[in-house]
Parts: structure tokens; sequence; C-alpha cells
């Protein structure tokens, strides 16, 4: 071989730091590892290349960005959980044999594998599944990629009696390789890619518990044993992980509901919620709250029905993409209608009365509209994940060359009323476009620019979350982190070039021809419900003088002071504050214990003396000591604690 062609079986392999390194073609990433150092050598886990991550044994046959993926890195912790799965399925299939396996991704927090079983998992056999897989950790089997032939796979797990394995590989892609993983003894249909070694999974894991899920999430399928899991990198990430859910229990919104008896659920309307007077109280309030922010930017606030033909869905594009999760009714004139699952083509009908002119954008119309939407019953979980629930939903009607102004309002808004709750760690992520979509290529490409554009020119920092875009639009999703470390997606930003089109909204322009404006579809709580369930976690109960449905309660010590009590009641209320007046004839602490419980925030104390002296003993949720104020004084320092934030920041505020 001539130098020349030695030179042309050089690749260069450009390092996360600038740096370029020739190797002789092919290298793979645990040879790139070595040259760097032997530390990197023996810390590294994968590696990544041109962004995507590989087995740390892939050859690299032409140049590329290349950077090692060790513990400390932030894919690890996917590779972890995915071959944590994968060490799950050959503890089961070891411990129970004839089990089926069929499919176990790496989640957010952990990992899964469902599992076909005739006998049911119970909490001791995780115990013994947990132990076995930590004897599997402590073999150390490499996993090895092969690449099998389609039909010989397929007839190898039909062999074996692994059926849902062979449908997975008869429904791939033709094009597709097949692609098995072995770990010593056993093998499993995977993509890839893994850790060197099932000792590369390491300790910190944690089976969790066994639901039940269907084949494919299809509920005419089988109904098979989903196992759960954790893993980390370190068992310090473990415990902490652990302690948190410890805390998520104690601040559980639906055991916190019932102690603030605020609202409940029953079987006779599944997912949709009771609320009680003071749950109701709560939801008031951030709709009070929200309607004079909206008042304050410019919004003008509308009502649309509930129940709408059927031809308007269809016309819309819901009735394709959406239809399995509404609800319908058949009148006795074979009229079909559906109870609404989002309000955007009602508010494109109010739009459409009358001719709109260019002057009249940006039209921002916002609405509290109930909708109902099918969840299956096992994804019900209390305000979280309901059937029916209320948006502080909105619509603005642009030019597109509004578009970016109006995407910053918004984006300013949801994030100055996300701190007014007492959320400053919000991230944002750019959903671009799914796969099941409306809407031409090109419109996509328009609508995807404009909020690329409008996101940089903010100059907030966001993150890609690949084609999980509405289906008629791309959008950007807010997602604030919670007391104890959890994130929640809440409010959602999308543009609409779509609907406007397909329902026909124009307006008149400059030039006096028509136009399609640009919808914006925008909330800022999302679900009042699923809100109101994040603050009561957020908070523990203990919400905010401003939000808590019972602001203040007078409670007497003995009979005697049950006058002045009266009073004292009147002038909290006459302040504005929620007051409860107790007047029962029991104990003073046992008054005080029970509406703490209640996760009341103000408890003013008043006996004789307190009569006598026009003062209260006001004591104050969580707090020990009581602070002895005059009567007027405390009403006016509660008074403007009580205030909404918006009161809190108007010019009249007097501080």
């Amino acid at each position: 071989m001539t130098l020349a062609e030695d030179l042309q079986h050089e690749i260069a392999v450009t390092l996360p730091d600038g740096s370029v390194r020739r190797f002789p073609a092919p290298v793979s990433g645990a040879d790139i590892a070595a040259a760097i150092s032997p530390r990197l050598a023996k810390d590294a886990l994968a590696v990544k290349i041109d962004g995507t991550v590989k087995d740390l044994a892939t050859p690299l046959h032409t140049d590329a960005a290349v950077e090692i993926v060790t513990r400390d890195s932030p894919d690890a912790l996917a590779l972890i959980r995915h071959d944590a799965a994968h060490v799950m399925a050959e503890a089961v299939q070891e411990l129970y044999p004839g089990t089926q396996v069929t499919i176990g991704p790496a989640i957010e927090t952990g990992f899964y594998y469902d599992f076909s079983r005739p006998e049911p998992f119970t909490p001791d056999d995780l115990q013994v599944i947990e132990a076995k897989m930590r004897e599997i950790v402590g073999r150390g089997a490499p996993f090895v990629r092969e690449v099998w032939d389609r039909s010989a796979a397929i007839e190898h797990f039909k062999n074996i009696g692994e059926k849902y394995k062979a449908e997975i590989i008869q429904d791939l892609p033709e094009a597709e390789e097949v692609s098995i993983y072995r770990q010593g003894d056993w093998l499993d249909l995977c993509r890839g890619p893994h850790l060197p070694t099932t000792a590369h999974v390491g300790q910190a894991f944690r089976l969790m518990k066994v639901a039940g899920a269907y084949w494919r999430g299809d509920h005419r399928n089988e109904m098979l044993q989903r196992i759960y899991g954790t893993a980390w990198r370190t068992e310090k990430e473990l415990k902490a992980y652990l302690q948190m859910l410890e805390e998520a229990e104690r601040r559980d919104h639906r055991r916190v509901g019932r102690e603030m008896d605020l609202f409940h659920f029953q079987d006779d309307a599944p997912g949709t919620v009771f609320w009680h007077p003071k749950g109701w109280s709560l939801f008031r309030t951030l709709i009070d709250y929200m309607r004079a922010r909206q008042d304050a930017a410019g919004y003008v606030e509308v009502n649309t029905p509930e129940l709408l033909d059927r031809s308007l869905w269809e016309a819309s594009g819901h009735w394709e993409t959406f239809r399995d999760n509404m609800f319908t009714s058949k009148t006795e004139d074979d009229r079909i209608f559906a109870i609404k699952p989002m309000n955007c083509p009602g508010h494109i009908q109010v739009y459409k009365q009358g001719v709109k002119s260019y002057r009249d954008l940006p039209l921002r119309m916002a609405e509290f509209g109930k909708v109902h939407r099918y969840e299956p019953s096992g994804a019900l979980h209390g305000l979280m994940r309901v059937r029916g629930f209320t948006q502080d939903d909105a619509h603005i009607f642009c030019t597109e060359d509004q578009v970016e102004s109006e995407c910053r309002k918004v984006a300013d808004l949801i994030l100055d009323v996300y701190k007014d709750f007492g959320f400053e760690d919000v991230r944002i992520k750019f959903s671009d476009r799914p796969e099941k979509r409306i809407g031409s290529d090109e419109v996509w490409d328009r609508l995807e620019g404009a909020l690329r554009g409008a996101l940089d020119s903010m100059g907030h920092p966001y993150t890609l979350n690949p084609g999980e875009g509405a289906f008629y639009g791309p959008k950007l999703e807010f997602v604030l982190r919670d007391a104890i470390g959890r994130d929640w997606q809440c409010g959602t930003l999308q543009v609409d070039l779509n609907l406007p089109n397909r329902l026909g909204a124009q307006y008149v322009g400059e030039d006096g021809h028509r136009h399609q404006p640009v919808m914006l579809h925008r909330a800022l709580f999302g679900s009042l419900e699923r809100f109101i369930g994040i603050l009561i976690e957020h908070y523990a109960g203990k919400l905010p003088l401003w939000l808590a449905p019972v602001q203040a309660v007078v409670a007497t010590i003995t009979n005697d002071s049950d006058d002045y009590a009266l009073q004292v009641e009147a002038a909290l209320k006459q302040a504005g504050l929620r007051t409860v007046l107790d007047l029962r004839n029991e104990k003073i602490n046992y008054k005080v214990r029970e509406h703490s419980h209640e996760k009341v925030p103000v408890i003013l104390v008043v006996g004789q003396r307190e009569a006598e002296d026009r003062s209260v003993a006001l004591r104050r949720l969580g707090g020990k000591a009581q602070e002895i104020l005059a009567l007027d004084s405390a009403v006016r320092t509660l008074e403007l604690e009580a205030r909404s934030p918006i009161g809190r920041n108007s010019a009249s505020y007097e501080a």
C-alpha cells in the first residue's frame, strides 16, 4: 500500500474541546478513549458520534465529531436505565421460566419491562427479582450486538415461545436491521445502544411496583404485567430520589385535599371533580387572578358551547386526529355531537362573525372553557389526570408580522404568572412537527421558523422536544419545577396556520385583499384542576395567604368571649379576608390542632383578656409562637398580606 493510500484510510475525529485527532480507520469509541487517557478508557460507557449515542465498540469509518460518554455525562442515565431493564428481564426469565418479555424502555425516572405471565407478580417477587438482578450485574457479562436475518430472528423467537418479540420483528420496517443484544447466555431484540457490560449498570437501582399494561397500549389486547424500577448513577442519587418519593407521598394532593376538604371523586363520574366550597373558593381565586391579568394584557373573554356538531370537528381535523379521545352523543334526528375536547374551533366561529380588518389584529380571545377528553381509567390520577377540566385557554389572531412580538408577550406573561405563584425555575421546550399532523411541510417550515425566531429574539434558553408538536402546529411547553424538584408541564404556546385555513378565518389586509390570520393557541395554567393539584403539592397544602380557601379562623378560649369573637370575624370579613368563626365548646389546643391539620394559615385566638384589650393572639401555620396584636393592627397586617400579587404590585398598594 502506498503512502497516499494509507493516508486515505485515516479519519479525523473532532473532540468536544475542538481538537482534532487522526486515527487509522476503522476505529472504535473504546480505541479513541484509550488514546486520550487510561482513565477515560476505564470510565467510558459509550460513544457519541455526530450527536448520536452508540455502543463503545461501534467502529468509525469516516470523519466525525466524537464524545466519550462517561457516568457523569447527561446521556449516562438513559443507558444505565435501559440496561437495568434488560437485566430485570433476564432475572425474571431465570426465576420464572415460560414468562414472555415484550418491551422494556428507559423512562424519565427509571425503567420498566412488560411481561406476559399467567400468575401475578407479588411484592415478595419483586424482592427476589431485585436480588437476582444484583447477581446478574455482579457477573459483568458483556453486551454484544449481533445483526440477524429477519426470517431467522422471527423463527427463533417463535420457537422459544416469544410471540410478542416475533410480532415486533414482523412489524419492523423492511429496511431496518434486526439487532440482537446478548448478555451472557441471555439475548433480547433491541436497537441499543448499551453499556460495555452488565457490571456498568451498578447497584443503585430499586424495583418499585407492578401495574397492568395492555400490549401496545390497546385495550383490545392482552393485559400484561409491567414492573417498574428506578436506577441512578450512584447510591447517593438513589437515596435522594427515594426520599423525594417519600416527600411526594406526604404532599400527595389527594390526601391533602381530603384534609383540607377541597374536593372528592367518585365512580359515578370517573375523572371529574366534585368541588367542595373550600376547593371552589380556591378555583375561583385562580380564575379571578387570571381574568385580571388577561384584562390588563388586552384579552377579551368569550364563552362557547360545550356541545358541537360532528361536522365542525371534521372540518377542523379533530375528528380524524382526536376522535378516540372525544365523548359523543347521537340525537333522535341522527345528528352526532361531540363534547368539546378543546376550545379553538369555537373561538374561530366567534372570530368569523363580522368582517375583520388588519386594524383589528391582534385579537386576543380568552375563555375559561370546560373541556372533556376520554382518558383510560388506569391513567386517571386525582386532579393531575382527569376527563373533565377547565382550560385558561386563549387564541390570538394576528398577522404573520405580529407573530414574533405576540409570542414574546405570551412568554413573558407566562413566566411572570408563574413567579406570582412561587415558581421561579421554569424551562422552555420547543416541540416541532409530529408524525400525525395536518398541513403541508411548507406551512410547517414557516411556523417552526417563526416560533424559533421569536424564542431566539427573546433570549430565553430552551431545549428541543422533537416530534411533540400539536397536530396543527409547533409549540412551546413551559415546564415548572416544584419545591421537591419535580417537573410539571403547564403552559403552552402553539403557532397555527392550519386551523384558520380549514375553518375559513380571514381578515382584510392593508392592501384591501383577504388574508388568513395566524392563530396562536395559548394556555398559562393549562388545566386549572391540574394546576391546583400542583399548587397543593408544591406548598404541601400550606398555601400563601392570598390563595388559601380559608385565610383565617377566629377561635374562642371560652364562651365568655363569643361576642368579641363575632366582632373580630366581622372586622376580618370587612377587610376582605375569608374567615371562619369557631365558637365550639372545645379546648383551644384541640381547635388549633384541628385547624392546623386543615392547613388554615392564620388562627386568631381570643379570650377574656383579648376582649378587654381589644387584641388577638395570632398564630401562624407551622409556627410555635403566638403574637399579641391590637385588633386594628392585626386586621391591617392580614389585609395587606392577603392581597393577590396583582394588588400588591399595583400603584395603590401601601407598604
